[in-house]
């Protein structure tokens, strides 16, 4: 992916943030409340990453981001490259699984922790699901609390934020909202 940086870019739901390396993105940061929040969010627990120019594979990622918060796609972003050697092989395996809901639709942390294997590890994929790194990449608002309640979002705006996403995918009735 070229040298290691950072750069912000607007989306409909407000400004994003992604920071990259050599093997892949490093982080994408949903909103804050500016974009000085959203970078410091972004760079967490980072070394120090320039604002840069992205190269032409983030480039690509930034587009597909936009294009999935604005409804005009329904891509689910598997073709960008993560990063994941920061994270613990549970995050890897739970970030692999979520990353495969389709767009459109959800699953509990329960279903989850069901399908790895475990149905006593809902709480540990819910923690799992806020401290993702990678939103929306790995898709994070497309997995919901017991009844299909929205549960918490760690992103700007909390479980508002989380339930528009679910709302521009078509997951949800526009009813919600009004």
């Amino acid at each position: 992916m070229g040298e290691s940086g950072h750069a912000l870019f607007n989306t409909a739901i407000g400004v994003c943030g992604l920071a990259w390396g050599p093997s892949g993105l490093l982080a994408v940061q949903l909103p804050e409340a500016d974009p000085q929040r959203t970078r410091e969010r972004l760079l967490k627990g980072l070394p120090a990453l320039p604002e840069r120019e992205p190269p032409a594979p983030v480039r690509a990622a930034i587009e597909g981001v936009q294009a999935v918060l604005e409804g005009r796609s329904r891509s689910d972003l598997r073709e960008i490259t993560l990063d994941m050697s920061r994270l613990t092989p549970f995050q890897r395996q739970v970030y692999a699984y979520v990353r495969a809901i389709p767009p459109g639709q959800t699953r509990t942390y329960g279903e989850v922790a069901l399908a790895l294997g475990d149905p006593g590890l809902a709480r540990a994929v819910g923690q799992a699901m806020g401290h993702n790194p990678f939103a929306p990449v790995v898709p994070c608002h497309r997995v919901l609390a017991a009844g299909n309640k929205p549960g918490g979002f760690s992103a700007g705006g909390g479980a508002r934020t989380k339930l528009r996403m679910l709302m521009i995918e078509g997951a949800l009735d526009r009813g919600l909202f009004d």
